[in-house]
């Protein structure tokens, strides 16, 4: 692969729109993106949503690996997928059951759901413990406020996500449950030494981490007893030393999105870009903007022939991406607009079993 394809690779983006338009098409054909993440804004029905994503795999036709297809599709308020599915509930209620295998049915039922759109990638568990009642973010979000709880539960769900074939990404490394600044918007701060979050927040990620979890999103939160001046997304203290090194994680590294408040407003993107994957991070979501693709590509091209990103560190990540990729048997084959019927029944009698 060229080192223009390493980079694509390393890029999950953001398009705009419920259709594939010509800046898409570019990020996808020419720049070589490595995957897609879609939000609410892109999708307004089934029909709609298939016809996207099949369009999107088909424009990827040319193209050295399949796309990672994602998704945020959490339950409760966090639900992607249109009005034909039948509805979750949030982690929060399905954690009042305290229940492993409701929660790993509820995975195996999130996937199913993502994969019958063409999906294959969701960003779900969120292995965050809600630990602070005035968190703007989190809250029903999360499973509950002990870390036993979040963890049985949300690796439950993990397995059962990915025994259907798609890839989980847990989320939000090193813990975004006590945070009271919402991070799309600004750049929450929490001043807890390791010592404190080695107790609570950190507990869920490394029974995850032993449990072998594919994929961990790191949060843009800035913890100043570990690093006083990068965000736990951006920080070779928190990603290269305490995840990869103490918590011995090899798999995929994923960025929040680099395009919401807590970095835009605090550091320049393409600067950030390259502080990421210095650390050590493997992909990068940019899900907002064809001009900040561009300009995190531009800037990651130029730090690696300046020498200022080794080339192997790059080769690296790439080969974790792929390694992922070939692991589900990914693919661009697109997929028929599906029969809803015993998939929204199934939900639907989990569903009762939960609120009942």
């Amino acid at each position: 692969m060229s080192l223009e394809e390493k980079i694509g690779q390393m890029l999950l983006v953001g398009i705009d729109g419920t259709v594939l338009d010509d800046q898409a098409k570019r990020m996808i054909a020419e720049d070589k993106v490595g995957g897609i993440i879609l939000y609410k804004n892109n999708i307004q029905n089934l029909k709609g949503m298939v016809t996207l994503v099949n369009s999107m795999k088909e424009s990827n036709s040319g193209n050295p690996a399949p796309l990672f297809m994602s998704i945020d599709q959490e339950g409760g308020k966090v639900s992607r997928m249109p009005k034909e599915y039948a509805s979750f509930p949030s982690n929060g209620k399905v954690g009042t059951r305290k229940d492993a295998n409701a929660a790993e049915m509820m995975g195996k039922l999130l996937a199913r759901e993502v994969l019958s759109a063409g999906f294959n990638m969701n960003f779900a568990p969120v292995l965050d413990i809600n630990s602070n009642p005035d968190n703007p973010v989190i809250g029903d979000r999360s499973f509950g406020n002990s870390a036993e709880l979040v963890s049985t539960l949300g690796i439950a769900e993990m397995k059962g996500i990915e025994s259907e074939g798609v890839v989980p990404v847990v989320k939000h490394f090193p813990g975004h449950g006590d945070t009271s600044v919402d991070s799309h918007l600004d750049l929450p701060i929490v001043n807890k030494t390791a010592e404190e979050l080695s107790k609570l927040e950190w507990l869920p990620f490394q029974a995850a981490i032993k449990e072998g979890t594919d994929a961990v999103m790191v949060a843009h939160i800035l913890f100043p007893k570990l690093d006083p001046d990068k965000p736990a997304s951006l920080s070779n203290k928190i990603i290269g030393e305490l995840l990869r090194r103490d918590m011995k994680y090899q798999g995929l590294v994923i960025t929040d999105d680099l395009t919401m408040g807590a970095i835009m407003k605090n550091y320049d993107l393409a600067t950030a870009a390259v502080d990421t994957i210095n650390a050590g991070s493997d992909i990068l979501l940019i899900a907002h903007g064809y001009d900040n693709e561009k300009r995190v590509i531009e800037s990651l091209l130029n730090h690696v022939k300046k020498g200022k990103i080794q080339e192997s560190r790059i080769d690296e990540s790439v080969y974790r991406i792929l390694a992922l990729k070939a692991k589900y048997n990914l693919s661009d084959e697109p997929v028929p607009v599906p029969d809803l019927t015993e998939l929204n029944k199934d939900i639907k009698s989990w569903r009762i079993t939960i609120e009942n």
